[in-house]
Formats: structure tokens, sequence, C-alpha cells
């Protein structure tokens, strides 16, 4: 799995995550390293690709959160009924809830360009795709999963919304699908804030994707459209929601963190959180004494 974040050219990062592949950044992460932007550790723990959870056990520490099973296999079932047949789903909540006349899907799949999945290679074409589009050259309402780019403590950290779309009065819009109902038109007020903060990770990623290719930011919406289930169905419906408190709040948080080569380069020599087993799959090479001082 290749690596969804920049690393300092020396590998400072990678030696102190060992040869184990780097947990990626997420919306998720960003948005709790920016609840803290002064906490040091969790900005080196996110930036090398460190797997928290796991760190966690192995020094004697049971993660307390966390999605179960069920819950992630509900939430990937719910996201297969809204792209089915081309985003049917999503294209009939533009129409019917959003009034936006539109009559048929035109989709860019980006999960992969011409059978590669190398993010480098589709945030290009993620690129390319808003350009065309931006410029009146394209006619496609949805990118599905696109690539973006946004600069977290000094490196460039891949993060991959569920969808955008631009034919909303005529603006591009982040497209976040949860699998958290909306009873009686009203989703869980903590779930909502918890998806509009990642949805502004997002759409300041959006934001630097225009700003580099010289595009106009009049083109991006300060809302985003968020897909749920509608009561206690599985039918999604769909709701705008503005973002531009946590566009600001975010921005400013980001714009406070410390340089990880910055704080990376202040850890003792050798220090590392490498995670692997011996050979028996049962050992951890590292000792928890020695785990725990990193830490």
């Amino acid at each position: 799995m290749p690596s969804q974040q920049s690393e300092p050219p020396d590998g400072r990062l990678t030696r102190l995550r060992g040869p184990q592949p780097p947990q990626p950044y997420s919306a998720r992460k960003i948005t709790a390293l920016t609840a803290n932007p002064a906490c040091a550790r969790r900005a080196v723990l996110d930036a090398a690709g460190v797997d928290k959870a796991l760190l966690a056990q192995r020094v004697g520490y049971e993660p307390r959160f966390g999605q179960s099973p069920f819950a992630l296999a509900r939430e990937q079932a719910f996201h297969d009924l809204v792209k089915w047949g081309g985003y049917a789903e999503l294209i009939r909540l533009l129409r019917e809830e959003l009034s936006v006349p539109v009559e048929e899907a035109h989709v860019a799949d980006l999960n992969e360009v011409g059978g590669n999945t190398a993010l480098h290679v589709r945030e290009r074409e993620t690129r390319r795709f808003i350009a065309h589009v931006a410029s009146g050259q394209d006619v496609r309402l949805i990118l599905d999963r696109p690539v973006l780019t946004l600069e977290v403590a000094g490196q460039t950290a891949y993060l991959e919304p569920d969808a955008l779309t631009h034919r909303i009065e005529g603006k591009f819009h982040v497209v976040l699908i949860r699998s958290f109902a909306a009873i009686d038109g009203q989703a869980n007020p903590t779930a909502v804030a918890e998806a509009a903060k990642q949805a502004a990770v997002y759409v300041l990623a959006l934001r630097r994707a225009f700003e580099t290719a010289g595009l106009p930011t009049e083109q991006l919406s300060h809302e985003f459209l968020l897909v749920c289930p509608k009561d206690f169905s599985n039918l999604p419906t769909a709701e705008m929601i503005d973002v531009r408190k946590q566009l600001a709040v975010t921005r400013r948080q980001l714009d406070r963190l410390t340089r990880i080569e910055e704080i990376a380069a202040a850890l003792p020599e050798g220090t590392t959180f490498d995670l692997r087993l011996t050979d028996d799959g049962r050992t951890p090479t590292r000792p928890v004494e020695e785990l725990t001082a990193a830490v």
C-alpha cells in the first residue's frame, strides 16, 4: 500500500515508524490534530503513520474508541447503495431534493487511472478533471473518489473525499456519505458536527487545488452535501450543510501546527515506534519499556 503522505527526505519518519506500511492521514485524523495543535506527540505519530491503536495496546492501554466491524460493514453497504448504477441515488437526490436540473449521471471514476492506483497519479488526474470542469470544457457531474492534497505541519497529506459534484448552482460541492440515520429529517447533532469538521478539511484541500491551478475559487461552495439513510430505512436522503465556521477554525489551527521536521529533529537518536512482531507472529520485537519510553 503506498504512503498517503510525504516524508522528510532524510527518512526520519520512516525510522520512527519502522518498516511496516504507514497508516494514512485522513480527514478524521486531521480534525483531531487541529483540535489540539500543541500536541506534538499526536503530530509525530500521525506524520510517521504509526498505528496509534496498536501502539496503545502494546504499552498496556486498550483503545476505547473505534468503529465496530458491524458499523464498518453497514457504512460500506450504504456507500455501495449510494454509488450503485453510476451514483443513481445521488443523482436522484440532486434532482428530487435539491432541484438540480440533471437527468443522467456523468461520473468520472478516480479510484484508478488506467489501472494505476498510486495516489500521486490519481491526484494529478483529479486536478486535470477539476480544471476541465471549472473551465466549462467537461460536463462531468460527479468525481468519484478524487484525490486532493493539503499541507499538514509541513507535509503533504493525500485525502480522498467520497465524491465531488459541481452542478448545484454552478458550484463544486464536497460529498460525504455517512451511515448514521436522519430521523424525521434530523440526524444526530454530534455525528453531523464531526462530519462537518471533516468536510471542512476536504473543502480546504479543494481550495488548494483551485489556487494551485489558478482557477476562480468562487466556484467552490462553503456548503457540503451530506448523504445518509432516511429514518429507519436504507433510502438515502441529502442535506446541504454550511461549514464556514469550521473552515475558519481548521485553517487557523493548521497554521498553528509546528512543522514535523522540527519536532522529529528534537527526538533522541534511535527513537522508534517499531511495532513489528517476531517470526512467530506473537512476540513484539520492541520491548514494552522501550516503546513506553519513546511515547
